[in-house]
């Protein structure tokens, strides 16, 4: 790879046609229209997030006459685009369009066209130390991954979204890292993450992969490079959200960030009542959190027709655990003339020898739930009503 250090070009130059436009990925340009500021494998720009403190620095930088680093642009003909340096860039473009404003010396707040002309122009005639870099994409690649260990570090995502740039990037990116987008009101509640650093797009791809038994996110994202679109990954991901809201159309925030693509493809061929479902959610998001541990875990266990215990560390134990339990009790208390309740059967009483309905008895834990017992058959015993509630956690 061929690199060449400039030191000819000013803020203003690389300011000279900048448009900025909030939908991300749009109107990024500089240099007269020859400079991209972000190819749709950059990261969309973060400095102005969390009250824009970053862009200010950088702007603070270039006023004081503070150096604000290296620069890396990727040289294609007679055009450009930012290997590194897209936040920095972005930062000037923007305070020249009046974006944002920095507090003078006195630390009144002042905007670029309100400053005067001689501090706006020693602004604009600042030079930057640019290396301009020729190579094949597979080298450009690799050096930009090197460039942006530093700083912000790039996300495994955004990584993927160097690595396999091209048409199916630039289409998923419009779908899945659009902060404009009025979908994300509905998929907040289900993917967990920022849109901006690709968490819902890298969610999606997760979800798809599975679904295929990919190896790999970046084995289909090679596989699908040259997609003109990325309308399957969008209809996959539509498919399982529009489940899980037909399902689980009560919000919670416990819902966000499961593995909804799984849950999907395990469970959505079986028929739910929806409203039981529901009412059966209410009843345990109710319980006391020292009963069930695991409230997250409650959509898999219901839709599991409550099989999946483990996954709530709850103790209920389920009805067919309860059944077999208490044929196995009364089976060998038959057999031995005594009841099928042990604590009834250990006393002397009218009902040493009384054979309960299952109605009238409740599982209990033989090492109490409170104090570590599993709730699984082996620690499962059926006792009366009355001896149930006498034991408490003992």
């Amino acid at each position: 790879m061929k690199t060449t250090l400039r030191t000819d070009l000013t803020v203003g130059d690389i300011c000279t046609g900048f448009e900025y436009d909030s939908a991300e990925g749009k109107g990024l340009y500089g240099w007269g229209g020859k400079l991209t500021i972000q190819p749709e494998y950059q990261r969309h720009y973060l400095y102005a997030e969390q009250g824009g403190g970053r862009e200010r620095a950088v702007v603070d930088s270039i006023m004081r006459g503070y150096p604000i680093g290296l620069l890396y642009f990727n040289q294609l003909g007679d055009k450009f685009e930012v290997l590194d340096g897209q936040q920095r860039i972005t930062s000037l473009g923007r305070f020249t369009k009046d974006l944002f404003a920095v507090d003078d010396a006195q630390g009144n707040p002042q905007y670029f066209g309100s400053m005067p002309t001689a501090e706006r122009e020693q602004f604009l005639t600042t030079p930057l130390t640019i290396y301009t870099c020729e190579g094949i994409e597979s080298e450009i690649k690799a050096w930009y991954r090197t460039i942006n260990i530093k700083g912000l570090e790039l996300n495994q995502q955004e990584i993927d979204n160097a690595i396999y740039s091209g048409p199916f990037v630039t289409a998923a990116k419009k779908i899945f890292s659009n902060s404009t987008s009025p979908k994300l009101n509905l998929w907040k509640n289900f993917v967990k993450g920022n849109v901006k650093r690709q968490d819902f797009l890298r969610e999606a791809l997760e979800w798809i992969v599975k679904s295929k038994d990919d190896k790999a996110v970046e084995t289909y994202m090679s596989q699908h490079r040259w997609d003109a679109t990325a309308d399957d990954l969008e209809d996959y991901f539509e498919a399982v959200i529009a489940w899980a809201c037909a399902t689980f159309p009560n919000v919670r925030e416990e819902m966000c960030g499961l593995e909804w693509g799984r849950l999907y493809e395990t469970y959505h061929t079986k028929t739910y009542d929806v409203a039981k479902l529901a009412a059966e959610a209410d009843e345990l998001f109710a319980e006391d959190d020292d009963i069930i541990k695991d409230k997250r875990g409650i959509y898999e266990y219901l839709l599991s027709d409550k099989t999946l215990t483990k996954l709530l560390h709850v103790r209920y134990f389920s009805e067919a655990v309860k059944r077999t339990t208490y044929d196995k009790q009364t089976q060998e208390a038959r057999a031995e003339g005594k009841s099928n309740c042990p604590l009834c059967a250990s006393g002397k009483g009218p009902n040493a020898k009384k054979i309960w309905e299952r109605k009238d008895m409740d599982a209990d834990h033989v090492t109490a739930w409170s104090k570590g017992g599993s709730t699984t058959a082996a620690n499962c015993q059926v006792l009366c009503k009355f001896h149930n509630r006498l034991k408490g956690n003992i």
